[in-house]
């Protein structure tokens, strides 16, 4: 009996639509479970805590995929769990401190290695410490240029690259309202803040009309841990005046920055301090910066 060619033919064809079938399925997982998403990753440094943590919540409620990165694996899992239950987004985690020489590129080449995308990079790394500069440990002082200034400005750098390659990317650097002035016993601090929100300024006129824009947030004092490991538990700033809410901070960061804004001050505080500091000399501000941050001061 002679065979159908055709029969043979739509044997082949239905074979062909179901390897098709197997293929769009199994690059649909990798998709949506193997990270290559091409849009709608966050990275945020200073996860495990703070305004970091508030930034991540806000974020996984809008229904982006994170990648957090802190020192602490314990909290970053936990956060992890948390988000993802919460939230139904992917949350990638990398514990690592960041003040080490080569911890941000560490970081660029894991989230490489993953094919993952950043299209949202949330600076919020940094700490604070009361204390006379020349009273403190040189190492200490040391660490808070690396986290403060140094780790953001490179990690600004390599995912700025990528973002102005794809004509798409917002950057969320911290700055705060120590940006306004010297800071006498936190020298180290205030200056470094104020290097942010120049920085970020400056980059976001830089970067007007590629898709890319940068975001300087300056909040006052906010209910975090930075009073407690700052030694200023019983500071002026922290016990006379109201404190921001963390989770306030994050989501007008977040705010202004799928605005486009360059700057976003936060907190009545920070709008009285900022006046203060343009209209009188600025022996004022940092004498006024001194009582505040001082147990000892008197308004």
């Amino acid at each position: 009996m002679r065979k159908n060619p055709y029969l043979n033919q739509s044997y082949f064809f239905v074979h062909f639509l179901n390897l098709c079938s197997v293929l769009k399925i199994i690059v649909t997982l990798k998709y949506y479970l193997g990270g290559v998403l091409m849009k709608n990753y966050v990275l945020i440094t200073g996860a495990s805590g703070g305004i970091g943590f508030c930034f991540a919540k806000v974020f996984a409620e809008k229904g982006y995929n994170l990648i957090l990165v802190a020192r602490s694996k314990d909290k970053l899992d936990s956060i992890k769990k948390e988000l993802e239950a919460n939230y139904s987004v992917i949350v990638n985690i990398y514990d690592i401190d960041l003040t080490s020489s080569m911890a941000v590129q560490e970081v660029y080449d894991y989230i490489k290695r993953k094919s993952l995308v950043v299209d949202i990079l949330v600076n919020n790394a940094g700490f604070g410490e009361f204390n006379a500069f020349l009273d403190s440990e040189w190492h200490r002082q040391k660490n808070l240029i690396d986290l403060n200034i140094t780790a953001l400005v490179e990690m600004t750098y390599l995912f700025g690259q990528d973002m102005k390659k794809r004509k798409y990317g917002k950057i969320i650097n911290l700055s705060s309202i120590a940006a306004f002035s010297a800071g006498p016993y936190m020298s180290l601090y205030y200056a470094s803040k104020s290097f942010v929100l120049s920085f970020s300024e400056a980059l976001s006129e830089e970067l007007k009309g590629t898709g890319v824009s940068v975001t300087a947030l300056c909040p006052g004092p906010t209910s975090t841990d930075f009073e407690k490991n700052a030694n200023m538990d019983n500071s002026a700033m922290f016990s006379k005046f109201k404190t921001s809410n963390a989770e306030d901070v994050a989501r007008a960061g977040f705010n202004a920055a799928m605005k486009g804004k360059s700057i976003k001050y936060y907190g009545s505080m920070t709008y009285v301090f900022n006046i203060i500091t343009r209209c009188f000399p600025r022996r004022v501000g940092r004498n006024l910066a001194k009582k505040m941050d001082s147990s000892e001061g008197k308004y």
